[in-house]
């Protein structure tokens, strides 16, 4: 596919020709290494609930096959196809959020998974692409449309409303740290829109109080804090666990199936999977890990500094500052550097929600930071080595 002739004028050469291949390259690394530990960290987990050895491997290669194929085919969309896809999903994941409150299954407290046949669901995982998404258009739609006289489309109001309405709804299931993710992703669009530094010192200012508040009103948030600040205090098995992998483990592992840790912790092929590929792979494996986290995050923001699309710009933002938060949670809550929080790390934990939703995430980006040029003989010239402007300038008298 390398080899594609610059004068193939087919849909897949153009596409080939200007998506992001590193990226590419960085999630097929990714999904790969989500094999690998889920082979080694799923049997044991599954043996504790008296499940088959290969119930969680087996659905994990279907989830991790899925979201290789919808990264591609949402890569190759168009800037509008991605608007739609963004609209039509926000608009379901937002009414299947809510449909949580009322019909679904309660965990350790929370609802916030919907059951269906084989496998349960968590829709606020879809709001995090879609919401990134909106923001950046309302946003952009908010600087450059007039709809009457001198007044501009009230872009920022309606984001406003839309993030208002998906923090009373993670509220209520609750789930402090999704509604974390993304007012960190809607407060960088904000930024990055152009937002006063007086503003941002104000947004701040409102999340260290809606801590506060989460921590006076949730005690199960007061816990995870408390433990994490007070080691002596408290229930430290999952954490103290952990680390001990990453101790064992040392420089290069102790092996592929000879690692302990997926014996001791309910969560190893899923919360803690960066404490099994400690283990048995080593430091230098787990500093590969976090190296091809940053190369995705670092190209698209490189890539988004040539941009002058202003809801290209946001909107990508938006969703690789998402990806890179839930990496970060991830491997920081495993690390003990942060108050412990269940959530996926990307394309490697076990779960169908988070891949899929992951996949949408790339995909989206991939899309938004390709080259749009259109297929004439003229700017088919142009559509890798110059930028659409670049050419522009270059025709002008």
């Amino acid at each position: 596919m390398a080899s594609m002739s610059r004068v193939d004028t087919s849909r897949l050469a153009r596409w080939w020709r200007n998506v992001d291949r590193v990226t590419l390259s960085c999630v097929g690394i990714l999904i790969a290494l989500g094999y690998i530990l889920m082979l080694a960290a799923s049997p044991a987990v599954a043996v504790r609930i008296g499940a088959s050895r290969e119930m969680f491997i087996l659905k994990q290669v279907i989830f991790l096959a899925l979201a290789g194929g919808l990264t591609l085919i949402v890569s190759a969309l168009s800037r509008n196809g991605i608007k739609k896809l963004a609209l039509i999903g926000g608009i379901i994941a937002l009414l299947a959020t809510g449909m949580t409150l009322v019909h679904g299954i309660e965990i350790k407290g929370a609802r916030r998974w919907i059951a269906l046949p084989m496998m349960s669901v968590q829709p606020s995982e879809f709001l995090k692409p879609c919401f990134a998404v909106i923001t950046g258009w309302l946003l952009a739609e908010s600087r450059t449309r007039v709809i009457f006289g001198n007044i501009k489309f009230p872009g920022l109001l309606f984001a406003f409303v839309g993030f208002g309405f998906i923090l009373l709804l993670l509220k209520s299931q609750p789930d402090i740290g999704m509604l974390s993710v993304i007012t960190m992703v809607f407060m960088t669009q904000l930024f990055v829109n152009g937002l006063r530094m007086i503003f941002v010192g104000v947004g701040v200012g409102a999340m260290i109080g809606a801590f506060l508040g989460a921590y006076v009103v949730f005690p199960h948030v007061r816990s995870r804090v408390e433990r994490f600040l007070h080691p002596n205090v408290g229930d430290h098995y999952q954490i103290d666990t952990a680390l001990r992998a990453f101790g064992n483990g040392g420089l290069l592992g102790r092996g592929p199936g000879e690692g302990r840790v997926k014996d001791l912790l309910p969560d190893a092929h899923a919360d803690f999977v960066f404490a099994v590929a400690g283990e048995e792979y080593g430091l230098l494996i787990c500093l590969c890990i976090v190296c091809v986290f940053l190369v995705i995050v670092l190209r698209t923001l490189f890539k988004l500094m040539r941009e002058d699309d202003p809801f290209v710009i946001t909107s990508a933002t938006g969703l690789v500052t998402g990806f890179g938060l839930q990496a970060f949670i991830n491997m920081g809550s495993t690390l003990h550097l942060i108050p412990t929080k269940g959530m996926t790390l990307p394309f490697i934990s076990y779960g169908g929600s988070s891949a899929i939703s992951i996949a949408l995430t790339i995909g989206m980006a991939l899309a938004l930071t390709r080259h749009q040029v259109a297929a004439s003989p003229i700017t088919r010239r142009f559509d890798n080595d110059h930028s659409w402007s670049s050419f522009r300038e270059s025709r002008a008298p």
